[in-house]
């Protein structure tokens, strides 16, 4: 019984919501087009299983002759063919097996590596919108357990379904040909393992669904505080007591939900066996009495015994096939979901590929407003909350609960509104530099993204050289467009491999020619191990000022025409703040750029300032005209840059 230990808990949680499964023909279709690429390996899989069941099937006859015939007759020549033939069958037979296993593999590991790349693949072919929308772990399921899932159910479900099928039909035909009326009894005991199947059952699919549901929470937890965001946070606020008793409370959940689900696995199994021992004894007693009366032999009901005892144990996985096969595909269904999503940001079939850029960027009346299209979403999963968790963490005092009411903390008028962006038009010139200015929230940021198609406009068109933006291949805008932000990433990767991002054959010189450019390449030379120094998670082994000066040194490597920056260096010391000022007019030379500006230097060196407002382009113009009007620029002047002028004047 210990086989079934794997698949008993699959059989009952095929839904987390108690609905029943449909396995549709076109469901069933699309998913064996995964094995056309595999068809002949599956032929061969096919045969090795005939093979397998018929030589499975002569066991039991060569222990007939041998009792009927071979040693009542004295014939030792017989009865050496018999124990070389008993030798041989399972030698053959495991020679069949590890072929079988070998295809099975190949086939199930091939159907992983093309749905893990056609997943992986659509996942960058999806817009900005998509990930702001998703759960990092989400995507991991998709790509790990729900891939997975589907690789069973090519590679295990399918195979065992035509394995126990084949078997099914060779062993009863047997059976009808040694004793037609004893197979008949063995087979009456079916329902009462239906009966175990539905009895059992439900408690088991009930018992599997919350174990998924509490592990699901484990695992959010897990999550949550184990990336260096989380670990940093809980060490911070010193949550680490709350956060332990958070995962024991979980994990004893799926504990005792574990041992809730063996034990009534080993019932279920326990009935399975008491059914089949009772149709065994049925047929012995029966067959006893049979041979008693003169009808057959003691080596038939031995050879029959021994087939209905196969018999059994396939009917077992037969009853739950039904089930079993319709679970593995909700993997597929998964996968599908993904692979069906619509990407909202798609190159043209014509799209054009502009190499020659000069740099012209226009923005005609561009309207963008950040809507949810569902059809370019996941399905809406099971998400549990954190607060219940929290507050069991407490003592319990209602002092220390929220009533749910925070006093709104004033910072100006609000800039909540339904169009993060509306009917902004101005044009750059090429090698012009534009400086954005306005309060937080303005659309400063989200004007940026625009520009290199995270997102494309809800109405106008951008324009680069005078081709909308969406004309142009994907690649081509990609490789025009360099952009900084103010979220630095870098890969746990070396130092050397994070810049080659930018231009995968650059040369040792050009990296360190593009690092002296962004005033960073002292620093890399001065580390132990240099230019392979590992950067660490998300870049973490560096400071702010170090991975901004390497995002910065990786667009000077990509050499765009376009510059898009978020000049962010309010949290930086004032050496790193120099060091980048200093990298940036190199970067910006001679190029297209838009600049969130925070610093008073980079607004008067723009060309033109762009004052932003609640989405809306409110005033255009340089410092000194922006000054003279005395409106939204001037009191940010007041407010944010006039102690930096003062500074700078003595």
């Amino acid at each position: 019984m210990s086989g079934h230990w794997g698949w008993y808990s699959l059989i009952y949680s095929e839904d987390r919501k108690d609905k029943k499964r449909i396995v549709t023909w076109p469901l069933l279709k699309r998913v064996l087009a995964y094995g056309r690429p595999y068809r002949w390996k599956i032929v061969l899989l096919l045969i090795t299983i005939l093979l397998s069941t018929g030589i499975g099937l002569l066991t039991p006859l060569i222990f007939r002759d041998l009792i009927d015939n071979t040693l009542p007759a004295g014939d030792t020549s017989r009865l050496n063919l018999l124990a070389l033939g008993l030798v041989l069958i399972p030698l053959v037979n495991g020679g069949i097996a590890v072929l079988q296993r070998w295809l099975n593999s190949f086939i199930g590991e091939g159907v992983i590596y093309d749905l893990r790349v056609g997943v992986y693949e659509h996942f960058q072919r999806l817009s900005l919108r998509f990930f702001t929308h998703t759960k990092t772990g989400e995507l991991m399921s998709r790509l790990n357990n729900d891939v997975i899932g589907a690789q069973r159910a090519i590679s295990s479900t399918i195979v065992d379904l035509i394995t126990n099928l084949i078997q099914a039909v060779a062993i009863l035909l047997v059976m009808f040909t040694l004793e037609w009326r004893l197979t008949l009894l063995g087979v009456m005991v079916l329902p009462g393992f239906i009966w175990a199947a539905r009895r059992l059952g439900n408690k088991l699919r009930l018992i599997a669904r919350q174990q998924m549901d509490h592990n699901a929470q484990m695992n959010a937890v897990m999550g949550e505080t184990l990336n260096i965001g989380g670990v940093l946070l809980v060490k911070l606020f010193g949550r680490r007591q709350i956060e332990v008793e958070r995962f024991q409370q979980r994990a004893g959940k799926v504990r005792d939900l574990g041992i809730s689900q063996a034990v009534l696995g080993s019932q279920f199994f326990v009935i399975l066996g008491l059914v089949g021992a009772v149709g065994t004894a049925l047929v012995y007693w029966v067959g006893g009495h049979l041979v008693l009366s003169g009808a057959f032999t003691i080596g038939t009901i031995v050879a029959f015994s021994s087939y209905l005892g196969q018999l059994y144990a396939v009917l077992q996985q037969l009853i739950t096939a039904p089930v079993l096969f319709a679970t593995s595909m909700v993997s597929f269904e998964r996968v599908f979901e993904v692979l069906d999503l619509p990407p909202d940001i798609e190159e043209k079939p014509d799209a054009i590929a502009l190499n020659d850029v000069r740099g012209e960027l226009t923005f005609d009346h561009v309207t963008f407003e950040y809507q949810v299209d569902e059809r370019h979403l996941l399905n809406n999963v099971e998400r549990h909350g954190q607060e219940d968790m929290i507050q069991a963490a407490l003592s319990g005092d209602g002092s220390k609960k929220s009533n749910g009411q925070t006093a709104p903390i004033s910072v100006g008028p609000s800039q909540a509104r339904e169009k993060a962006l509306e009917d902004v038009s101005f044009t750059l010139l090429p090698g012009q530099l534009a400086a954005l200015v306005g309060p937080s929230g303005a659309g400063k940021t989200t004007l940026t993204y625009l520009i290199p198609r995270l997102y494309d406009p809800s109405d106008g068109r951008i324009l680069l050289d005078g081709h909308d933006l969406r004309d142009l291949s994907l690649s081509a805008l990609a490789s025009q467009v360099g952009m900084v932000t103010q979220e630095t990433h870098l890969f746990h990767d070396t130092l050397r491999t994070n810049l080659l991002y930018a231009k995968l054959d650059a040369t040792q010189e050009e990296l360190e020619a593009a690092c002296r450019a962004a005033n960073i390449h002292d620093f890399i030379a001065g580390l132990p191990a240099g230019y392979d120094t590992v950067a660490g998670e998300r870049g973490y082994r560096l400071s702010g000022g170090e991975k901004q000066r390497m995002a910065i040194a990786r667009v000077v490597l990509k050499n765009p025409r376009l510059l898009v920056l978020d000049e962010a260096t309010s949290h930086l010391d004032s050496q790193s703040e120099a060091l980048i000022q200093d990298a940036l007019k190199t970067v910006m030379a001679g190029r297209t750029s838009i600049v969130i500006a925070h610093r008073l230097s980079t607004i008067l060196a723009a060309d033109v300032i762009l004052v932003i407002d609640r989405g809306r382009i409110v005033e255009r113009g340089t410092h000194a005209e922006l000054l003279a009007q005395n409106g939204l620029y001037a009191q940010l002047y007041e407010t944010q840059f006039s102690r930096e002028a003062e500074s700078i004047s003595g």
